[in-house]
């Protein structure tokens, strides 16, 4: 792994690359960073992380665990992860917010390239994110697919067929005041509610991904307040 910091007027910006070009069974990969007391920090990709193909019984593992100090701001906004034939990923997210700390966090996931014709006929993919504040939880939430992906994602209660999905979080004061203008970006098929005070949560799933940024990008842009890293826009 190799981080980048371009120069930007804003928050400090940090570029993750993951130099090998992907991850397969076996692989482990460990991010960990703090937000001080004060600062923005946004952290993103250089483009979207794949998951191959594994071997029989060998999982791969990305984690990642980062803490956000009084009146500090995380964006933690991650390009795309693509899931391959015969991936076997296990992925976590772990946030831990002081009382005054405010996040953005994203997570978006293609279920193969839907422009190549890939189907995804034998996966593994296990996704949490949690989120404590003052070291209590306030937000869980998990994924798993295993088998066949294609055919669940074709199910009416899953995805009706649509190849990519995200999860937005923003954890801040002012989360209620960014309802009403994130559910007007949202598509046929997403929604947004606010599970708790200063706690708005958004989901989409769409054809793909390059449907899907189109109402992530204005959203994104909203609750971060500031243009997506560059990376994004490559």
């Amino acid at each position: 792994m190799r981080v980048l910091f371009p120069r930007s007027a804003g928050a400090l910006d940090a570029v993750l690359i993951n130099t090998s070009g992907g991850v397969t069974g076996g692989d482990r990969i460990a991010i960990r960073a703090r937000v001080g007391q004060g600062c923005a920090l946004s952290l993103t990709t250089q483009a979207a992380e794949r998951a191959y193909r594994a071997q029989p019984f060998e999982t791969g593992r990305i984690s990642t665990d980062i803490s956000v100090d009084d009146d500090a701001m995380l964006a933690w906004l991650p390009q795309e992860l693509i899931l391959y034939d015969g991936c076997d990923l296990d992925r976590s997210l772990n946030v831990a917010l002081a009382p005054s700390a405010t996040a953005l966090l994203v997570e978006t996931v293609a279920f193969g390239r839907m422009a190549m014709g890939e189907t995804l006929d034998s996966i593994r993919f296990r996704d949490r994110i949690s989120i404590h504040r003052n070291g209590r939880p306030i937000y869980l939430d998990g994924v798993t697919f295993a088998g066949n992906g294609s055919e669940k994602l074709a199910q009416g209660a899953v995805a009706q067929g649509a190849n990519a999905m995200a999860s937005i979080v923003y954890a801040a004061p002012d989360a209620e005041g960014h309802l009403g203008a994130v559910r007007s970006h949202l598509p046929q098929f997403g929604g947004a509610s606010l599970l708790a005070k200063g706690l708005l949560v958004v989901r989409i799933v769409a054809r793909d991904t390059y449907v899907l940024r189109q109402s992530l990008i204005p959203i994104l842009e909203r609750l971060s307040k500031a243009p997506l890293p560059k990376s994004w826009r490559l």
